[in-house]
Protein backbone atom coordinates (compact mmCIF):
# COMPACT_ATOMS: atom_id res chain seq x y z
CA UNK A 1 0.00 0.00 0.00
CA UNK A 2 1.48 3.27 -0.56
CA UNK A 3 -0.28 7.12 -0.51
CA UNK A 4 -0.81 8.58 -4.62
CA UNK A 5 0.29 12.02 -4.48
CA UNK A 6 -0.94 14.36 -7.19
CA UNK A 7 0.51 17.57 -8.82
CA UNK A 8 -1.01 20.61 -10.17
CA UNK A 9 0.55 23.45 -11.87
CA UNK A 10 -0.58 27.02 -10.86
CA UNK A 11 0.43 29.01 -13.54
CA UNK A 12 1.90 32.33 -13.29
CA UNK A 13 -0.72 35.06 -12.30
CA UNK A 14 -3.49 32.39 -11.99
CA UNK A 15 -4.97 30.73 -9.02
CA UNK A 16 -6.45 27.49 -8.07
CA UNK A 17 -8.56 25.44 -5.63
CA UNK A 18 -7.98 22.71 -3.86
CA UNK A 19 -9.88 20.58 -0.97
CA UNK A 20 -8.93 18.97 2.01
CA UNK A 21 -9.94 16.23 4.26
CA UNK A 22 -8.50 17.05 7.84
CA UNK A 23 -4.94 14.72 7.90
CA UNK A 24 -4.43 15.86 3.85
CA UNK A 25 -1.00 17.77 3.36
CA UNK A 26 -1.03 19.99 0.44
CA UNK A 27 2.88 21.01 -0.52
CA UNK A 28 3.12 24.25 -2.54
CA UNK A 29 6.07 24.46 -4.00
CA UNK A 30 8.13 27.58 -6.16
CA UNK A 31 8.94 25.77 -9.34
CA UNK A 32 11.53 28.74 -10.33
CA UNK A 33 12.76 30.64 -7.62
CA UNK A 34 10.89 33.76 -6.13
CA UNK A 35 7.51 33.57 -6.64
CA UNK A 36 5.01 34.92 -3.83
CA UNK A 37 2.01 32.75 -2.98
CA UNK A 38 -1.16 34.32 -1.97
CA UNK A 39 -2.19 31.37 0.17
CA UNK A 40 -6.16 31.27 1.37
CA UNK A 41 -8.37 28.37 3.55
CA UNK A 42 -11.89 27.99 4.45
CA UNK A 43 -13.76 25.84 6.12
CA UNK A 44 -15.58 23.07 4.35
CA UNK A 45 -19.28 24.32 3.72
CA UNK A 46 -18.59 27.59 5.48
CA UNK A 47 -16.69 30.12 3.64
CA UNK A 48 -17.70 32.93 6.41
CA UNK A 49 -15.46 30.70 8.27
CA UNK A 50 -11.54 31.56 7.14
CA UNK A 51 -8.14 31.41 8.36
CA UNK A 52 -7.45 34.72 9.31
CA UNK A 53 -3.56 36.34 9.89
CA UNK A 54 -4.79 38.54 12.42
CA UNK A 55 -6.13 35.60 15.05
CA UNK A 56 -3.08 33.88 14.10
CA UNK A 57 -0.43 36.08 14.94
CA UNK A 58 -2.83 36.42 18.74
CA UNK A 59 -2.45 32.58 19.13
CA UNK A 60 1.16 31.90 18.04
CA UNK A 61 3.00 35.65 19.01
CA UNK A 62 4.37 35.77 15.72
CA UNK A 63 4.20 37.89 12.40
CA UNK A 64 4.61 33.87 10.94
CA UNK A 65 3.98 30.82 12.86
CA UNK A 66 6.86 28.45 13.40
CA UNK A 67 6.78 25.09 11.81
CA UNK A 68 4.86 22.77 13.93
CA UNK A 69 2.27 25.70 14.91
CA UNK A 70 -1.18 26.30 13.43
CA UNK A 71 -2.99 28.76 11.44
CA UNK A 72 -6.63 29.73 13.11
CA UNK A 73 -9.66 31.00 11.57
CA UNK A 74 -11.51 33.94 12.17
CA UNK A 75 -13.35 31.66 15.09
CA UNK A 76 -10.36 30.59 16.31
CA UNK A 77 -9.82 27.57 15.75
CA UNK A 78 -6.95 25.33 13.88
CA UNK A 79 -7.38 25.15 10.27
CA UNK A 80 -3.99 24.35 9.11
CA UNK A 81 -0.72 23.06 10.46
CA UNK A 82 3.28 24.04 9.03
CA UNK A 83 4.55 20.88 8.80
CA UNK A 84 7.73 21.88 7.07
CA UNK A 85 9.39 24.22 5.26
CA UNK A 86 12.56 23.77 2.76
CA UNK A 87 13.00 27.76 2.18
CA UNK A 88 14.62 29.98 3.84
CA UNK A 89 11.92 30.84 6.05
CA UNK A 90 11.10 34.37 4.98
CA UNK A 91 6.84 35.41 4.53
CA UNK A 92 4.99 37.40 5.57
CA UNK A 93 1.21 37.43 6.59
CA UNK A 94 1.11 41.73 6.95
CA UNK A 95 -0.01 42.57 3.24
CA UNK A 96 -3.25 42.58 2.21
CA UNK A 97 -3.96 40.44 -1.35
CA UNK A 98 -3.44 42.54 -4.83
CA UNK A 99 -7.18 43.55 -5.98
CA UNK A 100 -8.00 45.73 -8.70
CA UNK A 101 -7.97 48.74 -6.74
CA UNK A 102 -4.24 47.99 -6.09
CA UNK A 103 -3.27 47.79 -9.73
CA UNK A 104 -5.65 50.79 -10.81
CA UNK A 105 -3.78 53.01 -8.56
CA UNK A 106 -0.57 51.80 -10.13
CA UNK A 107 -1.53 52.54 -13.37
CA UNK A 108 -2.91 49.05 -14.26
CA UNK A 109 -6.65 48.81 -14.43
CA UNK A 110 -6.62 45.59 -16.46
CA UNK A 111 -3.70 43.96 -14.43
CA UNK A 112 -4.46 40.40 -12.80
CA UNK A 113 -5.30 40.24 -9.26
CA UNK A 114 -4.65 37.63 -6.00
CA UNK A 115 -8.32 39.19 -5.57
CA UNK A 116 -9.71 38.10 -8.22
CA UNK A 117 -7.64 34.42 -8.71
CA UNK A 118 -9.21 33.73 -4.97
CA UNK A 119 -12.84 34.30 -6.70
CA UNK A 120 -12.16 32.74 -9.85
CA UNK A 121 -11.00 29.45 -8.22
CA UNK A 122 -13.61 29.33 -5.63
CA UNK A 123 -15.96 29.90 -8.16
CA UNK A 124 -14.42 27.17 -9.92
CA UNK A 125 -15.54 24.63 -7.50
CA UNK A 126 -19.08 26.41 -6.89
CA UNK A 127 -18.14 28.18 -3.79
CA UNK A 128 -18.35 32.13 -2.70
CA UNK A 129 -17.43 34.80 -1.25
CA UNK A 130 -18.23 38.29 0.47
CA UNK A 131 -14.99 38.93 1.51
CA UNK A 132 -11.38 38.66 0.55
CA UNK A 133 -9.39 37.77 4.03
CA UNK A 134 -5.82 38.47 4.48
CA UNK A 135 -4.22 35.74 2.75
CA UNK A 136 -0.43 34.05 4.19
CA UNK A 137 1.99 35.47 1.44
CA UNK A 138 4.37 32.60 1.24
CA UNK A 139 7.94 33.38 0.29
CA UNK A 140 7.37 36.88 0.43
CA UNK A 141 9.64 39.18 1.81
CA UNK A 142 8.38 42.35 3.59
CA UNK A 143 10.75 43.46 6.40
CA UNK A 144 9.73 45.55 9.32
CA UNK A 145 12.45 47.93 10.92
CA UNK A 146 12.58 48.89 14.01
CA UNK A 147 10.62 52.64 13.04
CA UNK A 148 7.70 49.85 11.67
CA UNK A 149 8.43 50.75 8.31
CA UNK A 150 7.71 47.89 5.47
CA UNK A 151 9.99 47.35 3.01
CA UNK A 152 8.85 45.44 -0.50
CA UNK A 153 12.28 43.22 -1.45
CA UNK A 154 12.48 40.03 -4.20
CA UNK A 155 11.32 36.82 -2.48
CA UNK A 156 14.31 34.81 -1.28
CA UNK A 157 12.98 31.53 -2.11
CA UNK A 158 14.88 29.01 -4.45
CA UNK A 159 13.75 26.88 -7.10
CA UNK A 160 12.22 24.24 -5.72
CA UNK A 161 11.70 25.16 -2.05
CA UNK A 162 8.49 24.27 -0.42
CA UNK A 163 6.03 24.76 2.29
CA UNK A 164 3.98 21.88 3.70
CA UNK A 165 0.45 22.48 4.86
CA UNK A 166 -1.57 19.69 7.05
CA UNK A 167 -5.20 20.13 7.54
CA UNK A 168 -6.91 20.75 10.76
CA UNK A 169 -10.26 20.33 9.38
CA UNK A 170 -11.99 19.71 6.21
CA UNK A 171 -11.48 23.01 4.05
CA UNK A 172 -10.71 24.68 0.70
CA UNK A 173 -7.45 25.89 0.32
CA UNK A 174 -7.03 28.69 -2.54
CA UNK A 175 -2.99 29.42 -3.85
CA UNK A 176 -2.84 32.14 -6.03
CA UNK A 177 0.50 32.76 -7.65
CA UNK A 178 0.81 35.93 -7.37
CA UNK A 179 1.05 38.47 -10.77
CA UNK A 180 2.28 41.17 -9.15
CA UNK A 181 4.95 42.53 -11.59
CA UNK A 182 4.97 46.28 -10.93
CA UNK A 183 7.23 46.10 -7.88
CA UNK A 184 10.07 43.90 -7.23
CA UNK A 185 8.87 41.21 -4.31
CA UNK A 186 8.64 38.11 -7.43
CA UNK A 187 11.91 39.99 -8.64
CA UNK A 188 10.16 41.62 -11.65
CA UNK A 189 8.72 38.14 -13.39
CA UNK A 190 5.77 35.82 -12.47
CA UNK A 191 6.30 31.95 -12.11
CA UNK A 192 4.38 28.98 -11.58
CA UNK A 193 4.00 27.44 -8.59
CA UNK A 194 2.98 23.76 -7.36
CA UNK A 195 0.53 22.03 -5.59
CA UNK A 196 1.45 18.61 -4.39
CA UNK A 197 -1.61 16.72 -2.79
CA UNK A 198 -0.30 14.39 0.16
CA UNK A 199 -3.59 12.52 1.30
CA UNK A 200 -2.35 11.16 4.13
CA UNK A 201 -5.68 9.67 5.40
CA UNK A 202 -6.31 7.51 2.35
CA UNK A 203 -4.45 4.50 0.84
CA UNK A 204 -4.61 3.20 -2.20
CA UNK A 205 -3.21 0.39 -3.85
CA UNK A 206 0.17 0.01 -4.97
Amino acid sequence: MELMNTTTVVAAGTGRAVVLDKGDRVRVIDVEGAQVGDVFAFAAGDPDEYLSASHTRTVTGRLFPAVGEHFVTNRRRPILRLVADTSPGVHDMLIAACDRERYRLLGAPEHRSCADNLREALAGIGVGVGVVPQPVNIFMNIPVTDGGHLSWLPAVSRAGDAVTFEADMDCVVVVSACPMDLNAINGERVTDLALELIPTSKEVNA
